[in-house]
């Protein structure tokens, strides 16, 4: 399949260098010419304009920062699309963006297939990230060989929607962890703890997560850069506090957690990294929450492999006695 990628980014970029990695032919596009012109040293394609490239690939994966961005490109897009066009959608967007344009595509005779990532940028750089796949069976087995390239562990969450719906749900997750992680390192530094004991005490225990076992590293070490702004943050949560609001839960939580976010923004910049959230309590307490040897930067040490789909359990049904 002749494969483009839209939106070089931070995660995009990572994500389509697998795809070159991989020997994918792969045309590029973004905004950032200088993205563009490093894709092309290093063998890919200039696909000039999202249209262009709609025109002339079999599927155009976009990964962009907001809905308003890929609905901008899928405008530029549709009139290109038709029987035969396949749009990847691997931005974390809402749901119900994603089946407003699913419906537009399916109009031309095209095919819209939803694929988020979770697992931090350092495993989008080496294609070990997790993939959710929402849309039709056949369009998820149409692009499955993508996929394998680019992630580790793929599962089809079923129809065009569920997929945004989860990764905004894993989002806020993340988030509740890193605001407490700060809360409970903070606690320990003032109660007298040492603070490598202290993460490696969350990391054996009942504790632990994955965002402790990444995020809480960056945070001790001073390097407080994990690939993903504030900004992107509150883009997460809020999606998640609509999914909650249109269903009527009465969260008490995320309420809580986008005004933590919203006062980091106001304090270090809209487009702070997001781990920088521990300086709100750094800053009140005027204790330093930093310990010796934990790295400035995450690098993914499993070895790539092909990715394979995960399959949700099958339990046997229960038997009438």
């Amino acid at each position: 399949m002749k494969t483009g990628f839209i939106g070089l980014g931070n995660v995009g970029g990572k994500l389509a260098g697998s795809l070159l990695r991989n020997g994918i032919a792969l045309a590029v596009h973004d905004l950032d010419v200088r993205l563009v012109g490093d894709f092309v040293a290093r063998g890919a394609v200039d696909g000039g304009s999202p249209a262009a490239m709609m025109r002339d690939c079999d599927v155009v994966i976009t990964c962009l920062p907001s809905p308003e961005a890929s609905a901008a490109v899928m405008a530029e897009m549709l009139p290109e699309m038709g029987p035969g066009k396949i749009w990847m959608e691997m931005s974390t967007t809402d749901a119900g963006e994603i089946l407003r344009l699913g419906a537009e595509v399916a109009a031309t005779g095209g095919v819209a297939v939803e694929c988020p990532v979770s697992g931090g940028c350092h495993r989008a750089d080496t294609g070990n990230i997790s993939i959710f796949a929402g849309g039709p069976r056949s369009a998820v087995e149409a692009v499955l060989p993508l996929l394998r390239h680019l992630g580790r562990r793929i599962l089809h969450t079923g129809d065009l929607g569920t997929a945004s719906k989860l990764k905004v749900m894993t989002n806020y997750l993340a988030t509740v962890h890193l605001v407490a992680l700060c809360e409970a390192l903070t606690t320990m530094k003032a109660a007298g703890l040492d603070l490598a004991t202290t993460y490696e005490a969350i990391r054996i225990s009942s504790g632990t997560s994955f965002v402790h076992e990444t995020e809480s590293q960056l945070i001790l070490s001073g390097a407080r850069d994990v690939n993903f702004t504030m900004d992107l943050i509150m883009k997460d949560i809020g999606l998640f506090q609509k999914l909650a609001e249109a269903g009527g839960v009465p969260l008490e939580i995320s309420p809580l957690l986008v005004s933590i976010m919203a006062d980091g923004q106001r304090r270090y910049g809209d487009r702070a990294q997001s781990d920088r959230i521990i300086e709100r309590l750094e800053d009140t307490t005027g204790l330093q929450i930093l310990a010796d040897g934990f790295p400035t930067v995450l690098i993914d040490d499993e070895p790539e492999e092909e990715g394979y789909e995960v399959f949700r359990p099958v339990r046997p049904a229960a038997v009438a006695e």
